[in-house]
């Protein structure tokens, strides 16, 4: 593939683009696989598989109440318990009325995993995700919302899982990148109001938001997670592929204005090439 060399332009120190399809097959590369980036909020798409895991196993159900009154593992992990961004202060709204995007609701959420499955989070998402995908250079030496490292490489294998999935059933993955809590609005940091601002179990979804950070080619089933540390993951389903970039650039209006064309570039050459 071409359509990732044009990450070269960007107006970053160091950047790592990589393209995969659900076999594992590295379709385009460009830059250092094994550097290691900080993900920020992709973070947040490790965490919920290892949630994923943790309910396929029966150590935790959805519907377990967790955090403000009212709200469950579900509002949580959808973002929709009411709890704010950080801190631990709730907000005006009632579990299930609003899509307040939290930290905070991560950090709870897997605190009642930890609770559950009797083992510190960190090392049950090793022990759930990293080691049998082989992702030996990522670790989380911080938040479960946003404190993990990792490479491209290590990505690329868990790319591949979201797109043909080993550690939970199809079904699980096919819910948990469906609305939940259809028709909520919110707003999608760095972007502004969506309405409605779809979210699945974890993994934030297209849909039709406008602006967007992926492209106007991806479709609307295209689901993933971008971090503020200049980092994305999508996986577009009907593109038959995924798409890693990370930098060392705090994410801002460079990466509205790259990302998408970037997006849009690997889109297009996928469809020419089918």
């Amino acid at each position: 593939m071409k359509s990732p060399k044009i990450a070269a332009d960007w107006p970053v120190d160091n950047r790592t683009i990589a393209v995969v399809n659900a076999d594992g097959t590295l379709l385009g590369e460009h830059g250092d696989l094994d550097r290691v980036y900080a993900l920020a909020s992709v973070t947040k798409l490790l965490t919920a598989y290892a949630v994923l895991i943790a309910v396929e196993e029966g150590a935790v159900e959805w519907d377990t109440p967790a955090g403000p009154p009212g709200s469950t593992l579900r509002h949580l992990i959808a973002h929709t318990a009411g709890l704010a961004f950080e801190g631990d202060a709730a907000s005006n709204f009632e579990p299930g009325s609003r899509r307040i995007y939290s930290n905070t609701g991560f950090e709870v959420l897997t605190s009642a995993v930890q609770d559950a499955s009797g083992i510190e989070f960190a090392a049950y998402l090793a022990e759930a995700v990293f080691e049998p995908l082989g992702m030996s250079s990522t670790t989380l030496p911080g938040s479960p919302a946003s404190g993990a490292m990792s490479t491209a490489a290590d990505l690329a294998r868990f790319a591949a899982e979201l797109q043909n999935p080993q550690l939970v059933s199809t079904e699980l993955l096919h819910e948990a990148t469906t609305v939940v809590f259809p028709g909520l609005n919110g707003v999608l940091p760095g972007l502004g109001m969506q309405r409605p601002n779809d979210w699945g179990l974890g993994f934030e979804l297209r849909g039709e938001k406008s602006p967007h950070w992926t492209g106007a080619l991806n479709s609307p089933s295209t689901f993933g997670h971008f971090g503020q540390s200049g980092t994305f993951l999508w996986v577009d389903p009907v593109a038959g592929a995924a798409c890693i970039a990370l930098t060392d650039r705090v994410f801002g209006r460079w990466a509205l204005k790259v990302w998408p064309e970037l997006s849009d570039a690997v889109v297009g050459e996928l469809a020419e090439a089918r």
